[in-house]
């Protein structure tokens, strides 16, 4: 891919364009990522795997437009990255080799947080058996392509700030030595009314964050993960915490790629990077184009992908969350969802 190319993307928030044939035989258009987010709608390794590796063979899947309804078509061949979101994906990793023999880089965004005592996510598995998994997947993978995030966090009625931090320091000396970053953000539950029922349904009674919280909450964290050898970043915050030494981060993060996956020639043509050191100095590549992604929140850094994932379709049915309406809904999408077809819904 050129620069005018990359030029165009970013201009027209899209991608580069082909005809391809769908498996009933239909001549379609489909745009073509460079990366794949897999995905911030649902938990597709937790509850879609299936699905996800017949759409990898197909070499295409089907987004449909949450407002519109209209389909969209997306197809695989240019993609390089995916970058995957669970809280849970033990029967997703035992198919990883699928996507190692189509040459395709991935890593993991992978959420681990304790509310089990509240019940605000009822279907994820036992605290332990996450641990177990995420070290599992940290010694097939590295720990720099396996990053916990304890997102999002939140302050009830019983949940204090000693109580969480308490569980985060938990959680962060069970993980030393298998991840590099932790990443967190602060539940934000006004601007979602769904989630206030949703709570409020719960006998949830939340508490928000003050400044005196925020800053509490941020040097504490930074001071466990310090302590555990990883370093810290926010999602989406618009809270400037660098004076802690945590950052604002980037999960479709293009720095990431370029350090894991430097000798995909294609990708670092893609990113703007050059994927070798000058012969005749050790000056690090220089930084690429700004890829940020203008479709996400203004605080949000990450680049450009495509999302391949359904709202209203994740089983964890976490309390907290936007992505789902409501239990009645996503109960009926997960019964209706058919392995084998293009789109989840």
């Amino acid at each position: 891919m050129n620069f005018s190319n990359l030029q165009m993307i970013l201009k027209n928030k899209g991608w580069d364009k082909a005809r391809i044939q769908t498996t009933d035989g239909n001549s379609v258009e489909a745009i073509e990522p460079v990366i794949i987010s897999a995905s911030r709608a649902t938990d597709l390794p937790a509850f879609h795997a299936d699905w996800f590796f017949n759409r990898l063979a197909a070499g295409y899947s089907v987004w449909q437009n949450p407002f519109n309804r209209k389909k969209q078509y997306v197809s695989f061949s240019k993609t390089r990255v995916m970058v995957f979101w669970t809280k849970n994906p033990s029967r997703f990793m035992e198919r990883l080799h699928e996507l190692d023999e189509r040459d395709i880089n991935y890593y993991f965004q992978y959420t681990i947080n304790d509310y089990e005592p509240e019940g605000l996510e009822p279907n994820v598995p036992a605290l332990e058996k996450r641990l177990q998994t995420f070290k599992k997947l940290s010694e097939q993978l590295g720990s720099s392509r396996v990053i916990w995030r304890f997102d999002p966090l939140i302050l009830t009625n019983k949940i204090s700030e000693d109580v969480l931090l308490d569980r985060i320091a938990d959680i962060a000396r069970h993980l030393n030595g298998y991840t590099q970053k932790l990443v967190f953000s602060f539940v934000d539950i006004l601007e979602y009314r769904k989630v206030q029922r949703n709570l409020a349904s719960s006998g949830i009674q939340y508490q928000p964050f003050t400044s005196e919280s925020i800053t509490k909450l941020a040097k504490s964290i930074q001071q466990i993960a310090l302590e555990n050898d990883m370093i810290t970043a926010t999602c989406g915050e618009t809270h400037d915490l660098s004076a802690f030494g945590i950052v604002h981060n980037k999960c479709i993060d293009d720095d990431l790629m370029a350090e894991l996956f430097a000798d995909d020639k294609v990708l670092m043509n893609f990113l703007g990077r050059s994927s070798q050191k000058s012969l005749f100095t050790n000056a690090d590549p220089k930084p690429g184009p700004n890829l940020k992604d203008k479709g996400q929140r203004k605080a949000c850094g990450c680049i450009v992908s495509k999302d391949i994932g359904q709202y209203n379709t994740c089983g964890h049915l976490c309390v907290y969350c936007y992505a789902n309406a409501s239990e009645k809904i996503v109960r009926k999408n997960l019964a209706n969802c058919v392995s084998n077809s293009e789109s989840l819904i």
